[in-house]
């Protein structure tokens, strides 16, 4: 597919509840996870999961990545490093797909190095990370990148009580994200300026004792920012503060 993908072909409601049963494809464990169907330049059918001295495992993780902006534009910040969206909706997931493979057969060679599927992470997160991204021993062989970031853009606040339970940001939730994080990760938080989310979501992750024994085994710093975008990351790294917080 050469050209770009248009929005108005992919629109969908702005929801999509997480507690359901949807019909997912995804990985029994990390260890069965095929690669190479998300990127072929670095890992072969034949060798889905590593190469010897090769392994390039996922560093940066974007959760309910939308239409794939912030992918798009990481990917030329950071070329070496895999990146992956997660999406829960059908018509959002392929999208991004379709916009990532158009961009790759527009600019050989580039955006290789990041991917999108459809799968609902408030679930299926341990399924495509390991604990720390340490692998056990005779998994994988070489030198392992590990989750570094996981990015969080505009958490929906869902503010009836009954909806709680379908906040991706909750104590529940962020002790598994500290699970699957790297020892000295960050977990960024964009939101927009309501300041009272901003204190229900500082009071989950401040409040939680589990994350909080995280945070300091691990040192994982949480950041959370307030009603940024795209454009604003491309402004603080070219001043050479993005990710190095």
């Amino acid at each position: 597919m050469t050209g770009f993908p248009q929005k108005k072909y992919f629109r969908q409601r702005a929801h999509s509840n997480p507690i359901a049963d949807h019909c997912f494809d995804y990985p029994a464990a990390p260890t069965v996870m095929n690669w190479s169907k998300l990127y072929p330049k670095y890992f072969s059918p034949e060798k889905p999961y590593a190469e010897p001295e090769k392994t390039k495992m996922v560093e940066f993780a974007d959760i309910g990545c939308g239409y794939g902006g912030l992918l798009v534009t990481l990917s030329a910040m950071y070329p070496d490093t895999l990146m992956l969206g997660m999406e829960i909706r059908v018509k959002v997931s392929d999208y991004v797909v379709s916009r990532i493979n158009a961009l790759r057969s527009k600019n050989p060679g580039t955006y290789e190095n990041i991917a999108c599927v459809r799968s609902n992470a408030m679930k299926y997160l341990p399924n495509y990370f390991f604990k720390g991204q340490d692998l056990p021993k005779g998994v994988l062989f070489g030198r392992l990148k590990k989750l570094r970031k996981m990015f969080f853009l505009y958490p929906d606040p869902h503010f009836k009580k009954a909806k709680h339970k379908w906040r991706i940001i909750s104590p529940m939730l962020l002790a598994e994200y500290a699970y699957c994080l790297a020892v000295g990760s960050i977990l960024l938080i964009f939101l927009l300026k309501i300041v009272w989310l901003l204190v229900s979501f500082k009071t989950n992750i401040l409040e939680s004792d589990t994350f909080t024994v995280f945070l300091e085994v691990l040192k994982i710093r949480c950041i959370i920012y307030l009603q940024l975008g795209v454009q604003f990351l491309e402004n603080i790294y070219c001043r050479g503060n993005l990710l190095s917080l």
